[in-house]
């Protein structure tokens, strides 16, 4: 039997053996995705809901911009100057969001 052969019945690999099988079917789903596009929208929508929710926490609100930051450094392969306007740039729009909503944070 070759290793092609062999591998054709471990369809889920290491970790599939851990999910049911409608997980297994959904890993099968996120195999064929390619870069990291989806990732980055989600973010992007879960960061808008965290300001509606949690206006306070600005705190929070940073972490997921630089997370956001860091994807996107990754899916354009930007530069470290790059990166850091980018930073700058949501960094301004966040502080021009939570400045009107009476936040006060401080800003590294």
């Amino acid at each position: 039997m070759t290793r092609k052969n062999a591998t054709r019945g471990k369809k889920h690999g290491f970790y599939g053996r851990a999910l049911n099988e409608a997980e297994r079917l959904e890993l099968e789903e996120a195999r064929g995705i390619e870069g990291i596009d989806e990732e980055i929208a989600i973010l992007r929508i879960k960061l808008r809901e965290l300001i509606v929710a949690k206006p306070e926490r600005f705190d929070l609100h940073l972490r997921v911009v630089v997370t956001i930051a860091r994807l996107v450094t990754a899916r354009y392969n930007i530069t470290k100057e790059q990166k850091k306007s980018l930073r700058e740039a949501i960094t301004k729009v966040l502080t021009e969001i939570a400045i009107p909503l009476g936040i006060k944070a401080l800003i590294k």
